[in-house]
């Protein structure tokens, strides 16, 4: 199985971005999928979750501005990032739940003031 992330990019303060990961196997039985991010010098912490049924969560430095949502007919998974600040500039990892992690390969979010 492979994850493909895309849609990154350079953005204003305020402005969106949606992220795509396709993934190259089904994900109707992946429990929980998610959206992770590094910034530099940092770690990797989680932004974004979403369960089988939907079930979605968020941290608390997102929550109000993105929104996850998965489409398994599409086995992708989306993060909708809206008025975004120059904090959330870091790499964004998707990442699924077969057992084991799966890791996609990263696509970077800028945030210019």
């Amino acid at each position: 199985v492979q994850l493909q992330a895309s849609g990154g990019g350079l953005v204003q303060a305020g402005g969106s971005l949606r992220l795509s990961c396709i993934v190259s196997g089904s994900i109707v039985g992946v429990d929980i999928m998610g959206w992770y991010r590094q910034a530099p010098g940092k770690q990797r912490v989680p932004v974004a979750t979403i369960t089988s049924k939907g079930a979605t969560s968020y941290s608390d430095s997102v929550k109000g501005r993105f929104t996850i949502a998965r489409d398994n007919a599409k086995n992708t998974v989306y993060l909708q990032m809206n008025s975004l600040k120059p904090e959330d500039t870091a790499v964004y990892y998707c990442a699924a739940n077969y057992g084991r992690i799966v890791w996609g390969q990263g696509t970077p979010v800028t945030v210019s003031s």
